[in-house]
């Protein structure tokens, strides 16, 4: 029965599937296998078939014509559908090109072994064919294979060599482009900074000004060779306060010194040299008290101020060189103020320039010839005067620049500060009225005498400076004002008084309009001990 119940299909005479049927690709050829040789004899039986089992007692028995799931039959049981099987092996060609047919019937027989291989090889020669003899040529391709080894073996090192050697090279580029950016980068940006090692060499001296910072200090040693850079001195003194407060003046260091020794020596009492310091009240020369001591004047006081031990030399200036300088130079190139120098050249000798010192702190640089040093004082001491307002205010007061200056030094030695506008007055107010001035403080200068009392031999001395003897003013200062002396001299108080005297242990003073009320002030002091 033909169809789907086991029966035969028959395709179309061209071996197609039927009408409407797509060709089949035949297969590959197969290689016929040389059937196994059976052995003589009868051929074997064929096994009996198997009876189909027949119905027992009461059951049922398939006719011949019967149909399954016909009536009084159970219909079969319908297959479970089955899972489709993965393909194997590559999958099919959508395009299958043409097939060429190889003759199937030169391998029909068995191949003997003798007989001669009907493929031919059109290269001979050829390497890769198996089929022809070539004697040694397994031992050739051996021998090239060690050789091409034993060539790898030997260029593995030099390979190895030339690569480590470029590593090494690429590792000293980078290493020295890296310092050069340090080094560059340290200048430019001022990461690293020069500093010497050790406590210095020679001596040498560096000068600190008024308002110089910690860096304009630093510069200053870099430039005389103290450090090596301004920023070793800056490091090494960040932390320290005492470098903040270092003072004006001349420091006696070492040349290359680290930026911590160079520090550390700036802070040291010792290390300043030059220092000289006038008080209100000194004079030119020296004076000897009634103990017997000695209080130096200005001209001992800018000798000491001028020594210094400067590589093993001593820098003293003796004060009789002073006093030669100031006796011989010219006024005006010694640094005196121009309204000062003719008065002041009608002077005896050195005192032309007394009171021109006024009291304060100067810097004198060690080493420095005597007119250098007085130079560099008179100077500085002038821009201090006119600080006080000399010769300016001068002008509404009925006196000249330097007469205020000669007035403002006897207020200095006759009083203390809180008198010294009352004093003023007095000599004003005695000098309004031609009177003498008496005081005793320009008879003791002349005798060098620190006392303010005289004697009636003293006073009836002549002199140019016993002002109990002459009318008006003594021809110099007597010593060195202070700027209240000179602003008291400029602007003194308001009042009738003609007399003083000291009359308080504590050098207050008593003033008086009559010489009666004078003398009992006077009675008064001596009662009390003031005098």
């Amino acid at each position: 029965m033909n169809g789907r119940h086991g029966g035969p299909r028959h395709g179309g005479p061209d071996g197609s599937d039927g009408p409407g049927g797509r060709r089949r690709r035949p297969g590959p050829p197969q290689r016929p296998v040389p059937a196994p040789e059976q052995p003589p004899g009868p051929a074997p039986a064929r096994p009996p078939r198997r009876p189909m089992p027949g119905a027992g007692p009461g059951g049922y028995q398939r006719q011949q014509g019967d149909l399954l799931g016909g009536p009084g039959q159970p219909p079969a049981p319908r297959p479970m559908p089955r899972r489709p099987r993965p393909p194997v092996g590559p999958p099919p060609d959508e395009r299958p090109t043409e097939v060429l047919h190889l003759d199937h019937d030169r391998f029909a027989e068995p191949r003997h072994p003798d007989a001669p291989d009907d493929y031919v090889d059109e290269h001979e020669g050829d390497l890769f064919d198996d089929d022809e003899d070539r004697p040694g040529d397994r031992d050739e391709l051996d021998d090239l294979a060690d050789l091409d080894d034993e060539d790898v073996a030997e260029e593995r090192p030099r390979r190895r060599g030339r690569r480590v050697l470029g590593w090494v090279a690429a590792v000293g580029v980078i290493v020295l482009l890296a310092g050069a950016a340090w080094f560059g980068a340290r200048e430019l940006l001022g990461f690293g900074y020069a500093d010497y090692e050790g406590a210095g060499e020679r001596d040498v001296l560096v000068r600190v000004e008024e308002g110089d910072t910690t860096n304009a200090i630093a510069e200053k040693l870099r430039a005389a060779d103290v450090v090596a850079s301004a920023k070793a001195f800056v490091e090494a003194s960040e932390d320290d306060s005492r470098v903040r407060a270092i003072q004006p003046g001349y420091y006696m260091l070492k040349t290359r010194m680290s930026g911590a020794n160079a520090a550390d020596r700036m802070v040291t009492p010792g290390s300043r040299v030059g220092r000289l310091e006038i008080r209100g009240g000194t004079q030119l020369d020296d004076i000897t008290q009634p103990d017997g001591s000695v209080t130096p004047g200005v001209l001992s006081l800018i000798s000491t101020a001028s020594c210094a031990d400067l590589n093993g030399t001593s820098t003293c200036v003796p004060p009789e060189e002073l006093r030669a300088a100031a006796e011989s130079a010219d006024l005006t190139a010694l640094g005196v103020p121009e309204w000062a120098a003719q008065p002041a050249a009608e002077a005896e000798g050195a005192r032309a320039i007394e009171g021109l010192v006024v009291p304060g702190v100067y810097d004198v640089r060690p080493g420095s010839t005597a007119p250098e040093l007085l130079t560099g004082v008179l100077t500085e001491s002038a821009q201090r005067l006119r600080a006080t307002g000399l010769p300016d205010r001068a002008e509404g007061t009925g006196k000249t620049p330097y007469e205020i200056l000669v007035i403002a030094s006897i207020i200095e030695r006759e009083a203390v500060k809180q008198d010294f506008a009352k004093v003023s007055r007095v000599i004003h107010n005695r000098l309004a009225e031609g009177m003498r001035l008496e005081m005793d403080s320009t008879i003791n200068y002349a005798l060098d005498r620190p006392t303010v009392r005289t004697s009636a031999e003293d006073r009836a001395r002549a002199g140019a400076y016993n002002t109990y003897q002459n009318t008006g003013l003594p021809p110099t200062p007597i010593a060195a004002p202070s700027k209240e002396a000179v602003t008291a001299a400029l602007d003194p108080a308001e009042g009738e008084w003609l007399f003083f005297v000291k009359c308080e242990k504590n050098g207050l003073s008593c003033f008086a309009v009559t010489n009666e009320e004078h003398n009992q002030n006077r009675r008064e002091a001596q009662a009390r001990g003031a005098y």
